[in-house]
């Protein structure tokens, strides 16, 4: 009687820490930007191969989306708690930018921010991620808006004063803060200019 080997079976797909993988990708495009990260590079950081990646995220597109609800969670959330825990508005404001310089600082070389610069404006090949980027700014507008107005509540900022406006001011502020980052000035120096900001939006 012939006996034939048993086929070998067919190898099922190794499994991956899906929360470290995605830490990998965040820290991926946190560097480089969605469209400065390939899927290779991808593949390479997240030490998964791309049909995996795709069979977990579903896209680049999907993958990008929840890195940076890890990346508003992890490195965005306590900052946020920052400026809801200080005092004065002033006092909070500047709290919550020296925290996010810290952010900007905490790897080597320094980073800027991935929702303000995750994609870029000139060119931006990808319109649904400059919308969902652009969805996740007006987010964090609204919460500045709320404090503004808390602070105006308050008596520490004037009574005519726009909340929105304000906002816009500090987020402007702030985007020129994670440009300067990457541009290589320094911590000590964006403290400086941070403190000097508080001081002629709040103090005039």
């Amino acid at each position: 009687m012939i006996t034939s080997t048993p086929a070998a079976r067919r190898g099922r797909p190794r499994a991956f820490d899906r929360e470290a993988a995605l830490e990998k990708a965040m820290q991926a495009f946190w560097a480089r930007g969605y469209d400065g990260t390939s899927m290779a590079q991808l593949v390479e950081a997240m030490g998964i191969n791309s049909p995996s990646i795709y069979a977990a995220f579903g896209s680049k597109e999907g993958l990008f989306f929840e890195a940076v609800e890890l990346y508003i969670s992890s490195e965005v959330g306590p900052v946020w708690r920052v400026l809801e825990e200080a005092g004065d508005t002033a006092s909070a404001i500047q709290a919550m930018l020296f925290a996010l310089i810290d952010v900007f600082f905490a790897t080597e070389p320094s980073r800027g921010c991935l929702i303000g610069l995750g994609a870029g404006y000139l060119g931006a090949s990808d319109g649904v991620v400059q919308a969902f980027l652009h969805k996740q700014r007006g987010r964090l507008r609204k919460r500045l808006t709320a404090r503004m107005r808390l602070g105006i509540e308050a008596g520490d900022i004037h009574p005519d004063s726009d909340p929105s406006v304000l906002a816009g001011c500090v987020l402007a502020y702030f985007s020129g803060l994670a440009v300067e980052a990457l541009d290589g000035v320094t911590k000590p120096a964006l403290r400086k200019s941070a403190t000097l900001f508080c001081k002629s939006l709040f103090d005039a």
